[in-house]
C-alpha cells in the first residue's frame, strides 16, 4: 500500500513540466545544429523522459484518487526514462563533438526486468546531457548555468539514494518529489540562461 495523496500526485507533475520546458528549448535551440539522426535522438529521448514522468505522476493521481492501481504506468517509468536520458545524452555528445559520420542506434533489451542496466543508462545519459550543456555554457561564458547543471546532476544522483528507502512511506515520496523538483528546476533554469544568451 502506497501513502499517496492527491496533492502529492499533483506536485509530481511540477518536475515533469520543468523538464518539458527544458526539452522544448533544447530542441528549438539545436534543431539546425544537429544532424538529422542526432536531432531525432534528442527529440525521441526527451519525449521518452517526459512521457515516463507524466505517466508515473498520472499513476500516482489515479491511485490517490482511488480510481485504480494502474501499475503498468509505474512499471514503464524506469526503462522508458533511462532509455530517454541515454538517447538525449548521446545526442548531446554528437552536438559537442560535431560528429556527422557515425550513426548511433539505441535499443532497450526486449526482455529485461532488472534495474541495474536501466540505472546505468540513466546516469550515463543524464551525465552526458549535463556535461555537454556545461561545455556549451563555458563557450557561452555562462558560469551560473554550469553550477545549475552540476546541481541538477547531483540532485538526480540523490534521487538514487532516496530510491533505496521505503517507497510506500509518505515522507519518502515527498523527499523524492522535492529532490526531483530541484533537479528539473535547475535544468530548466540553466537551459533558460543558455537560451537567453543565444542558444540557437
Amino acid at each position: 500500500m502506497y501513502n499517496f495523496t492527491i496533492i502529492m500526485a499533483l506536485v509530481d507533475y511540477i518536475p515533469v513540466a520543468f523538464f518539458a520546458v527544458s526539452a522544448v528549448l533544447l530542441m528549438r535551440g539545436f534543431y539546425h545544429r544537429l544532424p538529422k539522426y542526432g536531432f531525432a535522438m534528442l527529440a525521441a529521448g526527451t519525449i521518452n523522459v517526459f512521457c515516463a514522468g507524466f505517466l508515473k505522476a498520472t499513476w500516482k493521481l489515479l491511485y490517490a484518487a482511488e480510481i485504480c492501481d494502474f501499475q503498468a504506468l509505474n512499471t514503464l517509468f524506469l526503462p522508458t526514462q533511462s532509455l530517454g536520458f541515454l538517447m538525449a545524452g548521446l545526442a548531446m555528445v554528437i552536438l559537442v563533438c560535431e560528429s556527422r559520420r557515425a550513426t548511433l542506434a539505441v535499443a532497450a533489451p526486449p526482455v529485461f526486468t532488472g534495474t541495474a542496466l536501466f540505472l546505468v543508462m540513466m546516469v550515463l545519459g543524464l551525465g552526458c546531457v549535463c556535461t555537454c550543456l556545461s561545455i556549451l555554457a563555458i563557450k557561452m561564458k555562462k558560469k551560473s548555468a554550469i553550477a545549475l547543471f552540476v546541481l541538477c546532476f547531483a540532485a538526480s544522483m540523490a534521487m538514487g539514494y532516496a530510491g533505496r528507502l521505503d517507497s510506500t512511506a509518505s515522507w519518502v515520496n515527498w523527499l523524492e518529489q522535492g529532490i526531483n523538483i530541484v533537479s528539473q528546476g535547475c535544468l530548466m533554469w540553466g537551459v533558460l540562461l543558455l537560451n537567453k544568451a543565444g542558444l540557437r
